[in-house]
């Protein structure tokens, strides 16, 4: 099998096995309890909370653990919001946020939060532009994916925090793509809350991260939870916090090892497709943004992205059609409708995404499959 979404998972790491199957059979104590057992997974505990805050240039005492990305955006939103006066309720997100921003404002809407669905410009960013056309004196909470996951294509969450910082609006950033392929500092940049996931950088599935920068306000989602500094409720999972700790650490010591091997791979992807003469495009030329390199979305002019995707699935090449916590539902992705795609257009988009064991020999399987269903399209067709 030749995998090639990992922007959907990846698969453990040896280092992040190791430290789970050691602190599962050794360190298996409730970090709560109050014996020796339960010190020394707490003592774990706490090193983790260390290493996530240096991992993202933020401060331990503002990492809260949770089961993933998806449970980390809802928690933070929702936290945040609570944290905020009355007068401050008002939420914005964009239009290519994650599945779960946006089951998070659509909740709070129901729950009467007033919430505003803004879209980007011509080339898939949001600018200041954008943000000043629609926030309000009672703007208090704004929610930006750092870098889409179905195109890569990366925010300039810098400048977006400083323009909200300078109105008395929090930002909170989605990183759970850019984690651990680009440098984050949360305290530096001005990104007030961020959240963050464990089976993205090579860690164990149901782990991820929260940062709420010290000093700023927020109310549990769960009252009177003691766990996690009252950020959430149930028993910490230590082994997998710290395989996920394990293969952080590792992916962003090998940070840009890691893209510029995916750098190559994306340019011999490039480069094989025009060969080909393939009608193959790409969202990274249509945007023109900057994009993580190990992310491409493609169109395949002609075929609908689904199609593209089971075939490949037959030649036992997985590939997706977008994210896949969203693949359950029909029709055109979000960021697809974000970035003005027709619905034909958006039907032919499909996702590739490597990994640090991606090769060169298994992009030229996946090519040759390309290539065999456009020789036969154009064999039925007559083209």
């Amino acid at each position: 099998m030749i995998y090639l979404d990992y922007a959907a998972g990846a698969p453990l790491s040896k280092e992040a096995a190791k430290v789970f199957q050691h602190l599962s059979t050794e360190v298996y104590g409730n970090a709560s309890s109050l014996h020796d057992a339960g010190g020394r997974a707490a003592d774990v505990l706490e090193y983790c909370r260390h290493s996530a805050g240096k991992l993202i240039g933020g401060a331990a005492d503002g990492i809260y653990f949770t089961s993933g990305g998806t449970e980390a955006n809802i928690l933070a939103v929702q936290s945040l919001l609570q944290g905020l006066p009355d007068h401050k309720k008002h939420f914005i997100t964009t239009a290519m946020e994650h599945h779960s921003i946006h089951n998070a404002a659509a909740f709070l809407a129901d729950r009467g939060i007033d919430v505003t669905i803004i879209y980007p410009d011509e080339n898939g960013l949001i600018t200041e532009d954008i943000l000043a056309a629609h926030i309000r004196p009672d703007t208090g909470l704004v929610s930006i994916q750092h870098a889409n996951s179905e195109t890569g294509l990366i925010q300039p969450v810098n400048r977006l925090a400083a323009f909200l910082h300078q109105r008395n609006i929090l930002l909170h950033c989605d990183c759970v793509q850019s984690f651990g392929k680009l440098p984050i500092d949360a305290d530096q940049e001005g990104i007030d809350a961020l959240s963050v996931s464990g089976h993205k950088v090579y860690g164990p599935k149901g782990t991820g991260a929260v940062y709420i920068r010290p000093g700023v306000s927020w109310n549990p989602v769960y009252p009177h939870t003691v766990h996690e500094n009252g950020f959430r409720p149930g028993t910490v999972n230590v082994p997998a916090i710290g395989a996920f700790t394990a293969a952080a650490e590792y992916a962003v010591k090998h940070m840009e090892e890691h893209r510029e091997h995916a750098d190559r791979l994306r340019n011999y992807l490039y480069d094989q497709i025009r060969r080909q003469g393939l009608p193959i495009s790409f969202s990274e030329e249509e945007t023109g943004g900057e994009c993580l390199p190990h992310i491409v979305g493609c169109f395949f002019h002609s075929f609908e992205g689904q199609y593209i995707m089971l075939e490949c699935n037959r030649n036992d090449i997985c590939i997706s059609t977008g994210s896949a916590c969203s693949a359950g539902s029909h029709g055109p992705s979000s960021a697809m409708k974000a970035l003005r795609k027709t619905e034909r257009e958006a039907r032919q988009f499909f996702r590739i995404s490597f990994g640090n064991e991606t090769t060169c020999e298994q992009l030229d399987m996946l090519i040759h499959t390309f290539t065999a269903l456009w020789e036969q399209k154009k064999g039925e067709s007559g083209i």
